[in-house]
Parts: structure tokens; C-alpha cells; sequence
């Protein structure tokens, strides 16, 4: 198959290609990224909340270019089997290499805090460790110390525990699999650092730090808590704010020192539709305080820099990112899909027709009737503040489908997806085939949804592009085409919105009314491919 450039190439660079990068480095939502280094090697990992696979692993030589190798879950613990729930999951993971191991700590706020290890971070991964089962102990990261003795750092989510504010320290094995106590607060923000969260434990010249954001994720700062001893008392200081720069609440994040010396600072910053993107800041240190970015007003506090040299790392690497486009030529999913639930193996298939993702059409859980339950939603990040997305596909409705049938109802296409989306789908009905454009919304309690514009489509007209066309502010505009050169716009502009702690998504699915049974036969669409590109113009209208 030819793929012109124009339409697989990378629609975001971190990179400069002149010796310095811009922020973000990552413009995509990779929430409460954790960071270590390791040789030469840098890894990162991520919050990935209800999606699966889980813990995404990013790999770099520069800290700047950087590429997805894997993911530390294929399965959610706990009930994620039969629904959608939104805002839950994986939150705020810690990532550590220690003995020969990398280690991976995070919790599922209804559930616990868990562990897995693994001897190379793209896996296998050891499955997953209950360390301790508890409501609401949040953001764990663990610490061993040169003596021996294991820590774990956590924060709480009131939501679920009623205790907000406060850091604690807990005794853990040696070999992180326990807490040998019930932990000692070791620090209460209350007055000065409200909702501080996202501790990450460090040792360095005699003091141990912690690095935890506060003030919230929309406007907060970056503080650093020091001690000589674990267990306290504890300074603090704000090392980063937003300040006179546009990098609004430098949040959560962890950093590394380079062999060259240097010390640099990874966190995200809320971006609302776009999700929590991931900027990179220069770090250094003045009487034992860091200061993380750039000290431009000589308080004390770091502001984020938006261009700057790259960091030292002996010599300069290719640029890199993330794989987003797909020709979906290999026999497994590219790293840059995730399911909205718990995946089962009957939802896809690589290998019915080559060089093509299959998606068979599913019923949506008990009990539901929207787009905003369906758990097959196979997503991927927003790439870029603009692009445009282009989706292949042909749709084949089951037998007993549509065309004058009463038995079901099949919907294949593709979806901007939050608490707010829109879909653009083919729709088998008793009446016929139909392109339908549709808006809906969601939250725990309720969701709903309408369709705002119907296209007739002839019964043979199964193949279709779909394409939606983001600018700035994460605007997004809907065409179609028969023949992948005549576009026609359908319906109105959509500012997207997040999800539960995540961005809006791009999202692939194929649904159906009711579960297949032995009067019916279960449709399905053949994707062909999903290209991303930087054009702005999306067809005619």
C-alpha cells in the first residue's frame, strides 16, 4: 500500500533539530508521569486510569524524544470486567529501579495499592501485588535507603477516604510486597499547600526530599519538603509556579540527575480537552533547595521554560515520538491503543483480514443505551493542539441486521470521546444503511444522546472515510467521503471536553443493539487504516 508522507508523518516535534527542544515534550495525555534513569536509558511511565493495556513505559536517550515499548498491565484489577467506570483505575504510578529490578508501585482508589516488577521495563511484567488493600491511600512511591530499611510515601483522595492535604510515610518489607505499619503523616499542606499530593521520595546530600504538587491541577505549584531524618520535621518550599509564563499549574512529576550532571524536571500540565501534557524543565539547586526551570524574578522559584538547550547527554539522538497512525499491518494492536475497559479477545481481530483491524460489533452493558458505557471503544490519545484524522473502513452489518429486520441495530465509526463526544458512524436500521451524526454526554450517574444528522447511503456503499479535523482549543469539525478526495462536512463544531482525569479521545468501535443470537450473526467493519496528518483544510462543504 503507498502512504504519501503528508499523510503518516508526526504532527508534533519535540525536538528543534538545533540542540533544543520546545515544551511540551509530550503533547499528549500521559497524566502523573514518573521518571528514572538508568544507564544511559531513560524510562517514564503514566496514570492510564481505566484504559487497557494499563501503565504505558516510554523510553528515551535524551529525555526529550521519546517512544512508547510497552505496558506494565494488560487487565484493570478489580470490577472492570462488565462496565465502564469512568475516573477509575490506575492513578498516579511511582517508577524505580532497585536490585537488579524495575519496580512499579500505583493505586486503584477503591481498591489498594499494588506492585509489579519486571527485569527489562517493555516486560513481561509480573502480575499485579496487592501491597496493601485500602480506600483511598493514593500516589504511592516507595524508597529504599542505603541502610536497607523500605519506605512507601502516599497521599489521600478525601473522595474516598475523607482525609485531604496530608502526606504520610509508611514502614514497608524490604522486598515491597507489605507495609509493616499504619503509616505517620509527615507533612499536613492544609495552610500552605492545600490538595498537596503526588509525592516522589528522593535521598541527596544528606537531606531526603519529597517533590509534591499542590494547590490543585489547574493553578497549583510544585513544592519540595526536606528533612535529615525520614520521619521529619519537614521544610518546605514552592521551587516552581507558573509565574509570568503560560505553563498553567505546573503539576506531578519526578526528575533525574544525568551522568553529565545536570538535573532535569518532568510534570505535566492540565490541559483540559487536550488532557495532561508533559513538559520538561531544567533543574538545579542552591543551598540544598532546587529550583526547578528558570529563577527569572531571583525569588527562588523556577518558572517553566517553553524553548531550551536539550539536556547533556554525551551526544544528540533522532527525533522521536510516540506511534499514532496505523496501517494495522502487524498481527498484534500498536502500542497506541487502549480499550475503555477490561478488552476481551472476541471484541478484534488482526489476522480475519490482513492488513486490516477487525472490530466485531458488541452490545453495549446491561442496562445502557449510549456511546458513553460502551467499554469497546478502542482509543488513543489527542496527538497535537492541531491535526486532522482519517479513518478507512468498511462496514459489514450481521445477517438479521437492518434492512427490515426487527431483530437489531449495528453502528460502526469513529467518536471524539469525553464526558462530551461526538460520533460519526454508518448505522444499519430496518430501514436501511445511514450515516449518522450524533452528539451525547455522560457522568457516573446518567448519560444521553441524540442524533443531529442523517445521510441515506445506498446498501452497497459499505467503505467510507471518516475524518475529524481538530484546531486549536480542541475544536473539532466531522467530514466524509466516498472516494478519499471529495470531503463533506456533516453537522457543527465540537470544543471537546475531558473524560475522568483523562483528555478527550480519538476512538475506533463497532456496536449493536443486542447480543447476536442464533437468528442473527454478528456484524463487524475492517478498518484498512487511521492516519493522522498536519492539514487543516478538512474537504468541502
Amino acid at each position: 500500500m503507498s502512504v504519501s508522507e503528508s499523510e503518516v508523518r508526526p504532527v508534533w516535534y519535540a525536538d528543534l533539530g538545533d540542540g533544543t527542544y520546545r515544551n511540551p515534550i509530550l503533547c499528549a495525555d500521559y497524566s502523573d508521569p514518573d521518571v528514572i534513569r538508568v544507564g544511559e536509558v531513560f524510562y517514564m511511565t503514566a496514570s492510564s486510569f481505566v484504559s487497557t493495556p494499563g501503565l504505558p513505559i516510554l523510553h528515551s536517550k535524551d529525555l526529550v524524544n521519546w517512544t512508547l515499548i510497552g505496558h506494565a498491565i494488560d487487565q484493570l484489577p478489580g470490577e472492570y470486567d462488565d462496565r465502564v467506570r469512568h475516573g477509575d483505575g490506575v492513578w498516579a504510578p511511582a517508577i524505580r529501579y532497585h536490585d537488579g529490578k524495575y519496580w512499579i508501585y500505583f493505586s486503584a482508589p477503591d481498591e489498594g495499592i499494588y506492585m509489579t516488577t519486571a527485569d527489562h521495563p517493555a516486560g513481561p511484567w509480573t502480575a499485579l501485588h496487592m501491597v496493601k488493600e485500602v480506600k483511598g491511600w493514593i500516589d504511592p512511591c516507595p524508597f529504599w535507603d542505603e541502610d536497607g530499611q523500605a519506605y512507601l510515601v502516599h497521599a489521600f483522595a478525601k473522595s474516598r477516604c475523607g482525609i485531604k492535604s496530608k502526606l504520610q510515610i509508611c514502614r514497608m518489607s524490604p522486598d515491597g510486597t507489605s507495609l509493616l505499619d499504619d503509616g505517620r503523616i509527615i507533612f499536613d499542606g492544609t495552610d500552605n499547600h492545600p490538595t498537596i499530593e503526588g509525592p516522589k521520595l528522593y535521598k541527596r546530600g544528606g537531606y531526603y526530599y519529597v517533590f509534591a504538587p499542590a494547590g490543585g491541577v489547574a493553578v497549583g505549584w510544585q513544592t519540595v519538603l526536606r528533612a535529615e531524618n525520614i520521619w521529619g520535621p519537614y521544610e518546605d518550599k514552592m521551587v516552581l509556579h507558573q509565574g509570568d509564563s503560560p505553563i498553567n499549574g505546573p503539576h506531578q512529576g519526578g526528575y533525574v540527575e544525568l551522568e553529565s550532571g545536570e538535573f532535569w524536571f518532568l510534570h505535566f500540565q492540565d490541559r483540559e480537552a487536550y488532557g495532561r501534557i508533559v513538559h520538561l524543565q531544567p533543574m538545579s539547586w542552591e543551598n540544598d533547595w532546587p529550583i526547578i526551570g528558570l529563577d527569572t524574578k531571583g525569588d527562588g522559584i523556577g518558572e517553566p521554560v517553553l524553548v531550551h538547550k536539550k539536556p547533556d547527554v554525551g551526544r544528540a539522538w533522532p527525533s522521536r515520538v510516540p506511534a499514532t497512525s496505523d496501517e494495522f499491518d502487524q498481527p498484534v494492536l500498536g502500542l497506541q491503543w487502549q480499550w475503555q475497559a477490561n478488552h476481551r479477545p472476541q471484541w478484534y481481530s488482526l489476522t480475519a483480514n490482513p492488513s486490516h483491524l477487525r472490530l466485531y460489533a458488541q452490545p453495549l452493558p446491561a442496562g445502557t443505551s449510549t456511546l458513553y458505557n460502551a467499554m469497546n471503544i478502542l482509543c488513543q490519545k489527542l496527538p497535537a493542539p492541531a491535526f486532522t484524522a482519517t479513518v478507512k473502513l468498511t462496514f459489514i452489518p450481521g445477517l438479521g441486521s437492518g434492512f427490515g429486520s426487527d431483530t437489531e441495530e449495528e453502528l460502526a465509526g469513529l467518536t471524539i470521546f469525553g464526558h462530551e463526544y461526538r460520533y460519526l458512524a454508518l448505522k444499519s436500521t430496518e430501514e436501511g444503511l445511514e450515516l449518522v451524526f450524533a452528539t451525547g454526554s455522560g457522568s457516573k450517574e446518567s448519560s444521553r444522546e441524540q442524533v443531529i444528522a442523517r445521510v441515506p447511503v445506498a446498501e452497497l456503499a459499505r467503505t467510507i472515510y471518516l475524518r475529524t479535523v481538530a484546531v486549536e482549543e480542541a475544536v473539532f469539525s466531522f467530514y466524509y467521503s466516498w472516494d478519499d478526495v471529495a470531503y463533506h462536512r456533516i453537522g457543527n463544531e465540537f470544543a471537546a471536553v475531558p473524560g475522568g482525569w483523562v483528555g478527550a479521545k480519538l476512538g475506533l468501535f463497532c456496536l449493536q443493539d443486542k447480543q447476536a443470537d442464533e437468528t442473527t450473526s454478528q456484524g463487524f467493519v475492517d478498518i484498512d487504516w487511521f492516519r493522522f496528518s498536519d492539514e487543516k483544510e478538512g474537504g468541502s462543504l
